[in-house]
């Protein structure tokens, strides 16, 4: 009887495994893998997105690239390949599918919140319950996809680089605020349509208060090289991408480029008044709107050059 319920369990559990992260194939040029999901929610796999330069060596540097609110890993991916050849960087781009993940606070929020009630306009979010496991959130995704493309290829590599656009630059910036302890080091949040500023009297996920952000990490917070990359153009002309308007939001301006200057300058307040080192950076690219392939290429000759 033993014997048949140790069969039965062993079934169970191959019936259930998602694909290892051991398996996978990087290949030169562009391609994907398929990766399992993180620690809490395995059967969630991502689809990475990947681009390896003909001139890929042991030295070759890494680069993630988050995509906007469209999950559209490929097409980040893609503009992103010439300069992966110009400059050897082996690019990833992460897509996490609306099949795993439907919702944007399970995205541009990465899973910290649940039990979300919305307005019916779907332009605030009236309640939730804040997600206390960090290994529920998809911020742990990137050391763990690190870690697996570094064995698979024998990289030499001790730490990435990232660029997230629109909502993957929402993603970014609270990566940097809420996941401090990652192993990235540049990180840039590129025209996100509205942030998680510190401002500990704004509740969060506007703002700091009742988050999941404790003061004794906020200062390692600081200590991220995240860069606000913003365009000139995404101002209050500008009408591509979805914009959330309410209230709260508002408060940070009306438009992106003057939401991402006042993200910047409520969090050189806080760690002033903290005395805490300050490694953050504002910069602004001159004639780009919320056009993900002209940031990427900013981006690419901000990091690289």
């Amino acid at each position: 009887m033993k014997s048949i319920i140790r069969a039965i369990v062993i079934i169970l559990i191959l019936s259930t495994t998602t694909v290892s992260a051991e398996k996978i194939t990087i290949e030169s040029g562009s391609g994907s893998f398929i990766i399992a999901g993180g620690k809490e929610h395995p059967d969630k796999t991502l689809e990475v997105y990947y681009h390896k330069p003909n001139s890929f060596s042991r030295d070759t540097k890494v680069l993630f690239v988050i995509p906007g609110a469209g999950r559209n890993g490929w097409s980040y991916r893609d503009a992103w390949k010439e300069a992966s050849e110009q400059f050897n960087v082996l690019i990833l781009s992460p897509s996490y599918s609306e099949k795993f993940y439907p919702e944007f606070w399970s995205y541009n929020l990465a899973g910290m919140i649940e039990e979300v009630v919305i307005n019916e306009q779907r332009t605030a979010i009236d309640s939730y319950k804040v997600v206390q496991d960090k290994n529920a959130w998809i911020y742990s995704d990137f050391d763990r996809i690190f870690d697996v493309v570094v064995s698979s290829l024998s990289l030499k590599a001790k730490t990435y680089d990232m660029f997230g656009h629109s909502a993957g630059g929402q993603v970014l910036h609270r990566f940097a605020i809420f996941y401090p302890t990652n192993n990235a080091d540049r990180i840039l949040a590129s025209n996100s349509g509205w942030y998680t500023v510190p401002d500990c009297s704004q509740l969060f996920p506007y703002g700091l208060k009742q988050s999941p952000v404790i003061n004794k990490t906020l200062d390692k917070s600081f200590q991220q090289k995240l860069t606000v990359l913003l365009g000139e153009k995404d101002d209050q002309s500008e009408t591509r991408g979805h914009l959330v308007r309410n209230d709260v939001i508002d408060e940070q301006g009306t438009y992106r480029l003057a939401r991402g200057k006042y993200f910047f300058q409520k969090a050189k307040q806080l760690a002033q008044g903290r005395d805490y080192d300050f490694n953050w950076n504002i910069k602004i690219i001159p004639g780009v709107g919320h056009d993900y392939r002209a940031m990427s290429k900013a981006a690419a000759r901000y990091l690289y050059e």
